[in-house]
């Protein structure tokens, strides 16, 4: 992959120009690629820690180290890759200190992120209890999957990422990325069977 920007989409041209201005020490550059991106990584964060309260620090950290790094980056993939894979080393190593330490509490896990941003729509409050209760469970069933698996559902899921990205991120094939992602699936439906049944015979009823 080349370095011209007719190869880049608007988007990832202007985070490859404002690297390099970060690259001189601009601040200003480094600030707005914080604020483009902070939202997604730190969704990413809670997501693969399951802990909301986590999640600013652990960004931070990406950011920090995104400013360090920035004068040995080179544009030869997506600034996104570049940027999740600082996010992915960090949120691994943080995972298996955590597991080191101690499991994470029950309430933790049960910090819902998607209540701090509600997604557009809204339901009958029946509806919405539902909607959380299940999103609870899909946000502990995703945190107890092997870490890769956990980042490739992630980074899928919530931020749509192509496989071939989400490759290099984790540093696999195409299809072993899709390989975790169909183990990663039939590990949720299983966990999750309960809730999907229920929601079948709510159908039903309805």
């Amino acid at each position: 992959m080349t370095d011209s920007s007719s190869d880049r989409d608007p988007d990832d041209a202007l985070d490859v120009s404002l690297m390099a201005k970060v690259a001189q020490g601009d601040h200003e550059a480094f600030e707005e690629l914080v604020t483009r991106h902070q939202y997604a990584v730190v969704g990413t964060v809670a997501k693969m820690l399951g802990n909301p309260s986590e999640a600013e620090d652990v960004a931070q950290q990406v950011f920090l180290r995104l400013w360090k790094s920035a004068p040995r980056y080179r544009a030869t993939a997506k600034f996104t890759t570049y940027l999740f894979t600082i996010t992915r080393n960090l949120v691994f190593n943080e995972s298996r200190r955590k597991f080191r330490r101690s499991e994470q509490s029950l309430e933790e896990q049960e910090d819902d992120w998607h209540q701090q941003f509600p997604e557009e729509g809204h339901a009958h409050p029946d509806q919405q209890l539902l909607q959380s209760e299940l999103q609870q469970a899909v946000d502990r069933a995703i945190a107890d999957l092997p870490e890769k698996q956990r980042m490739a559902v992630v980074l899928r899921r919530y931020e749509h990422m192509p496989y071939d990205e989400i490759a290099e991120v984790l540093g696999l094939s195409v299809s072993a990325v899709k390989s975790q992602l169909f183990r990663a699936r039939s590990s949720l439906r299983e966990t999750l069977k309960h809730y999907l049944d229920q929601d079948s015979r709510d159908q039903e009823i309805g």
